[in-house]
């Protein structure tokens, strides 16, 4: 089968959310021994990721050195950060594939994802990116034509826009690897926001894409049979914190919608990964959110919340 394996940010930082360059390796190291043993369990793997504190990382070099050197624009630090994670993901992952006997290709591409200019979410931003600071620390950032809010005793803080991915550009170039027989590392963070000027031509905005939602539309275009959303627990939870608290296996399309509906699933934690998973279920294709640790198991046993369109839907 095709598997689209979207990994959250638990892969790429250490237990605690350290993000130093060691911490990163080691946990990219760790995950690519999960992912090594789904391929070799036969299966052909595509891989995108979160890129969220290397964002935060780049954000904060700019903050600090602001007055001295223009601030790098946020597509410019999404494709940036696509570059080092994508490397770092092939480097650990050739090693645990040949302790496995398997020898594939690899490749990891810079990826831009299409979103529409006039999405109402560049209108009114409201994606908090970064760090807290104060109103000074803030102004030369705000100076550079950022914004920024006053999130009151913790301080200021920039906000983005989030728009929808509406189409991956360079889908042609990452089937062709993938139909080639590579593992391709794609479209990570979501992809590089562009917009599409009246002449055609692609230019890069200030915004971050939802990364589970470019990986719905991405294994949607790849035809694959099915989308692992990795995050750091082994199900999604219905009446989460409440005595009534359980998790979900399989689940019908029609019963995720309804959870979502009536408000299960909380908008800065879960509700993203299972919007995205139902998206890619409506398409024919069976979407897990499950832990990293249990990726094999979720193709091969059905482990975790397993999304899938049944008869009576």
């Amino acid at each position: 089968m095709r598997v689209l394996v979207a990994l959250g940010g638990n892969a790429m930082t250490a237990a605690d959310g350290s993000a130093r360059p060691r911490d990163q390796v080691e946990a990219i190291t760790g995950a690519m021994e999960h992912i090594a043993e789904l391929v070799a369990a036969g299966h052909d793997v595509v891989l995108t990721h979160g890129n969220g504190p290397q964002v935060g990382n780049l954000l904060v070099k700019n903050e600090l050195a602001a007055g001295v050197v223009p601030p790098v624009p946020l597509d410019w630090c999404g494709a940036q950060t696509q570059g080092t994670i994508g490397f770092t993901m092939l480097d650990a992952l050739e090693p645990a594939l040949r302790r496995r006997g398997v020898e594939r290709p690899t490749a990891a591409l810079v990826t831009r994802t299409l979103v529409a200019e006039d999405d109402p979410h560049f209108r009114e931003p409201t994606k908090p990116i970064g760090r807290y600071l104060s109103e000074d620390e803030a102004r030369p950032m705000i100076e550079h034509g950022q914004q920024w809010e006053d999130r009151g005793e913790k301080g200021w803080r920039r906000v983005v826009a989030s728009p929808e991915p509406r189409e991956i550009i360079d889908l042609p170039a990452i089937r062709a690897l993938v139909e080639a027989g590579h593992i391709v590392v794609a479209a990570g963070g979501g992809g590089i926001p562009v917009v599409r000027d009246a002449d055609g031509s692609l230019r890069g905005v200030e915004a971050v894409i939802d990364k589970d939602l470019t990986a719905a539309l991405l294994a949607a275009a790849l035809g694959c049979d099915i989308l692992i959303i990795a995050t750091d627990v082994d199900h999604a939870m219905v009446d989460y914190g409440t005595p009534d608290e359980r998790p979900l296996g399989f689940t019908s399309l029609a019963q995720m919608q309804s959870y979502a509906a009536s408000g299960q699933f909380a908008s800065g934690s879960m509700g993203p990964k299972v919007d995205a998973a139902m998206r890619f279920a409506q398409t024919g294709g069976r979407s897990i959110i499950t832990s990293l640790a249990h990726i094999t198991d979720a193709v091969e046993h059905e482990f975790g919340t397993v999304i899938d369109t049944s008869p009576e839907d």
